[in-house]
């Protein structure tokens, strides 16, 4: 494989079912790298992926991150959560101003692991 750039800008920005956007920057069979966004006030949707580690690395906005075992806790910029397989997990945009963040799955993420842990839709 020979090595790439991928730029910001070349992006394309989806709407979830988990209350947030979603850009794909980079998927191998090995990691998957996404930047999220999430407006402020909304909390995605409690979930947890099977067979994948996920760390979420803020780089812009205030939030808090609870589920499973992890106790609620405020998270900003700079801050990274790691979240194993199969634990449940959620963020809450407790700030003014839009939270980004990227996701990056190892192995990638696919719909296929993705399981929700909430009964709302």
């Amino acid at each position: 494989m020979k090595p790439r750039i991928i730029k910001a800008d070349t992006l394309h920005e989806i709407k979830t079912p988990e209350r947030c956007s979603i850009a794909e920057n980079w998927s191998s069979e090995k990691v998957s790298i996404a930047q999220a966004r999430v407006k402020p006030g909304i909390a995605t949707l409690a979930h947890h992926l099977e067979g994948v580690d996920e760390i979420y690395l803020i780089t812009k906005g205030k939030a808090q991150v609870d589920g499973g075992d992890i106790t609620p806790t405020p998270v900003t910029a700079g801050d990274a959560v790691f979240i194993p397989a199969g634990k449940t997990q959620r963020i809450t945009n407790i700030g003014k101003t839009d939270l980004v963040f990227y996701c990056i799955c190892t192995p990638r993420f696919t719909e296929d692991c993705y399981r929700s842990d909430s009964d709302e839709r």
